[in-house]
């Protein structure tokens, strides 16, 4: 007996030569829990409009509903990841799932907007241990390479259908019950979750060196949430400037402006403290690996594309054809339908033709399915191009999500999944964040663009047909800058990936449990 492996006790398993036999188990329950992180941050957005009106929020104030949820997820999913290898994978899970549904619990009963916001940042907090402690814990679990596949087959298609999801439970729970039950729904599952992981999922630790860096940990987890407000106010300050009839530039705002460049040069302090500090929260050879660099530009560009797919779609259903938020959700679901199919089908391919071909095919089918969607008008068919659209992207992304986890992870080692795991969660956030801003303020240029040219040329600007028309314009450019993002990430997985089917872990001496 190694070591480095213990002989495990209740509820843990040494995870060495031999696959550990609760494995698939494991996967189940641990995909239960991703799910209810994933569509948190889009399950609130359809009940924006009656949480505010319940709670009397602010048109101003109703932007914390969604960005305390993902300042506190963005910002401690590093620290998140280190805490998961250095404390252990699954305490680190068990209290990410536990902390998330006393949060989740405490935002259905929130009387105001203040315990709200809280609740929302207290699940932010928690789902930052939750999601790179569960996306490290597949890692340690599936050592062969078919069998990692089909596990992040399973990753990738909720990482890539997962708001979809969201958007249509968030439209039933709030047209058929309550918002509240937006919160609430997260109570049973993480319960549920819970109960099954503690015989099933084993513990695993890093071995070696466990001391933490604080001094790093402080300086990214203020610089990311620095930098992700900073944005979001963008995004915020151009829907403002929109409701107002302003031309102003959002990229103006002089309050987002310094909220980024602190961020930007918190991030750049943590890059220079990581080089030099023995034990890093974020080694450097993560980053610097060509492959896992790669793998992690092309996670910001996807997540900042997605964002938009997801955002402008839902607006175009419920404000130009005045879909109900049940149907909108539902008419949401084809992307969902695109990604099921295609991460099952990436599952089988990845370990025969390597992660490369993959993802840049992804990129351009998930860019194709937006571009498509750029031709929408105000009274296009749902069939004739949303559908199809829908359909294309979510076929791209479920070839893009499942070599992207295989490949952020080829390498790490033991001592790394966690962290190397947040890194992955972190650029989807970050990017996510950035795709908001950028997307919002070009669709508010174009859509007021749209509104003078019609007035310009004899149109009534109080009718409103002219509005609706304008807004669709403003979709449709945001859907073709998606597009362009999706592009460039098929671009940098051509140019920085060379990872082949040979690269892929298959030995279990890099999985050992600690």
């Amino acid at each position: 007996m190694s070591d480095t492996a213990p002989t495990p006790a209740a509820g843990q398993a040494t995870l060495g030569a031999e696959p550990y036999p609760k494995r698939w188990l494991a996967l189940a329950v641990i995909a239960v829990t991703v799910l209810m992180v994933i569509l948190d941050a889009t399950i609130v957005n359809i009940a924006l409009p009656a949480v505010s009106a319940d709670l009397d929020i602010s048109a101003a104030s109703q932007q914390w509903i969604v960005t305390a949820y993902t300042l506190t997820f963005g910002g401690f999913l590093l620290l998140g990841g280190r805490i998961a290898d250095f404390w252990g994978r699954k305490r680190t899970y068990l209290v990410g799932a536990v902390g998330f549904a006393v949060a989740s619990a405490l935002g259905g009963l929130a009387p105001n907007e203040e315990i709200l916001f809280a609740a929302r940042a207290l699940q932010g907090a928690f789902g930052a241990l939750l999601a790179p402690a569960s996306l490290a814990l597949l890692t340690v679990l599936f050592t062969d390479a078919k069998e990692r596949a089909k596990a992040f087959a399973v990753y990738g298609a909720i990482a890539g259908g997962g708001s979809a999801v969201g958007l249509l439970l968030g439209g039933v729970l709030t047209e058929y019950a309550d918002w509240r039950w937006c919160f609430w729904v997260n109570v049973p599952v993480a319960v549920v979750a819970v109960v099954a992981a503690i015989p099933i999922v084993p513990e695993s630790k890093a071995p070696g060196e466990t001391s933490y860096d604080i001094p790093g940990a402080v300086l990214i987890t203020v610089g990311l949430a620095s930098f992700v407000y900073g944005f979001t106010q963008v995004a915020q300050t151009a829907q403002e400037n929109a409701d107002a009839g302003s031309t102003d530039n959002a990229w103006t705002d002089p309050t987002a402006l310094t909220f980024i460049a602190v961020g930007v040069a918190l991030v750049a302090a943590f890059v220079v403290l990581e080089l030099k500090v023995r034990n890093p929260l974020l080694p450097m050879r993560l980053v610097l690996d060509r492959n896992r660099g790669g793998a992690y530009l092309t996670s910001t560009l996807v997540g900042a594309g997605l964002i938009g797919a997801f955002f402008f779609l839902s607006l175009y259903f419920q404000q130009v054809l005045g879909y109900e938020p049940v149907v909108a959700g539902f008419a949401s679901l084809p992307t969902t339908l695109g990604v099921l199919l295609s991460a099952g089908a990436a599952s089988v391919l990845v370990p025969k033709v390597g992660p490369k071909p993959l993802m840049v095919v992804g990129a351009l089918l998930a860019a194709g399915g937006l571009f498509l969607m750029s031709f929408l008008d105000v009274d296009s068919s749902f069939w004739a191009l949303a559908f199809p659209g829908q359909l294309v992207l979510g076929l791209g992304l479920g070839f893009t999500f499942v070599p992207l986890s295989n490949l952020a992870l080829i390498g790490a080692g033991e001592h790394d999944a966690g962290a190397a795991s947040a890194m992955l969660n972190a650029t989807q956030q970050v990017g996510a964040s950035i795709g908001t801003a950028l997307l919002a303020t070009i669709s508010v240029g174009a859509i007021t663009s749209a509104i003078t040219d019609s007035v310009a040329g004899g149109a009534d600007p109080t009718d409103p047909a002219v509005g609706i028309a304008a807004q669709v314009e403003g979709y449709t450019t945001a859907f073709t800058w998606a597009a362009a993002l999706l592009l460039l990430g098929a671009v940098v997985s051509a140019v920085l990936i060379k990872a082949t089917k040979d690269d892929l872990p298959t030995d279990a001496a890099v999985v050992h449990a600690g």
